[in-house]
Formats: C-alpha cells, structure tokens, sequence
C-alpha cells in the first residue's frame, strides 16, 4: 500500500471533479424522489468526510468551514439547511485544494496506527483505502440522481 493506494485516490477524485465541475446548480440543489439528499450535499459530504479522515477535521484541519458539519455530516439533510449554503462551485474548489493537500502527505503515512480504531481500520492506510471507496459510492448516487433529475425535471432557466 503506498503509491497505488495515492493514484487511486486520485483517480476516483478525477472522476468524481468530472462528474460534478460546472454542474448547474439548479441540477444540484434537486432532491428526486426516493432519495435521502441532493446531489449538492453529496457533494459537500464527500469534501467533509475525506477532511475528517485525511486531515482530523475540525480538531486538526481548519480548511473548511465550521458549518459544513452541519450541512454536509452524515446525517444530514438539505431540508434542515439554515444560513449560507456554498454553491457547487466552491465545493468543486474546495474539493481540487484538498486533492492537493492529499498528494503532499507522506507515504509512510499509510503504515500509522490510528489514535482510535474506526470501524475495523486500525491504520491510517486502510482508512485512506475507505476513503476511496466512500467518494467512489457517492459518485455512484451522484450519477444515479443526476439521471433522474434529468429526467423528469423541467428546469426553467
């Protein structure tokens, strides 16, 4: 585990900034039926949870705002959303910068034991490895809800 766990990271980041850069934001802020969140939140929850895990956000890491916890945590919902809600822009933005920050960290990095054990990870690589997977699921509900949207909403400019 160590340069390929890094690629694969930033492969599923790629696709992910592909999938959602330059979005319309009327696409995004639509939560089809049958679906818990909108894409926008899928979003901002993917840039949360990778702070959380790669960074110790918001003990260690101060990139990203205080109130995305509530916005974006698991949990969450866009209908509970109160204040300054950031627009899939910035959450692209932000997301790119974390990309960067991820590709400096060290690779000996991957072989530390965690201060406390999630789920059965107990190293900072298998946590990285679920990383991947999470943004990669998310990806999936993303494209799932972007069809439907598509499909049966009429967007008036």
């Amino acid at each position: 585990m160590s340069k390929l766990t890094f690629q694969n990271f930033e492969i599923s980041r790629s696709f992910f900034l592909k999938n959602v850069e330059g979005m319309d934001e009327k696409i995004a802020n639509i939560q089809p039926e049958g679906f818990k969140n909108n894409i926008l939140w899928h979003v901002g929850h993917v840039l949360l949870t990778a702070e959380y895990f790669m960074f110790g956000f918001p003990e260690k890491s101060t990139h990203l705002p205080m109130n995305y916890v509530e916005l974006f945590n698991r949990g969450t919902s866009p209908a509970d959303w109160k204040g300054e809600v950031p627009t899939i822009a910035e959450l692209t933005d932000q997301l790119k910068d974390q990309m960067a920050r991820i590709k400096e960290l060290p690779e000996e990095r991957l072989q530390e034991k965690l201060e406390k054990q999630f789920f059965d990870f107990k190293t900072f690589g298998e946590l990285f490895n679920f990383a991947v997977f999470h943004e990669t699921y998310h990806l999936g509900q993303i494209h799932a809800m972007k069809i439907v949207v598509e499909k049966t909403s009429v967007i008036q400019p």
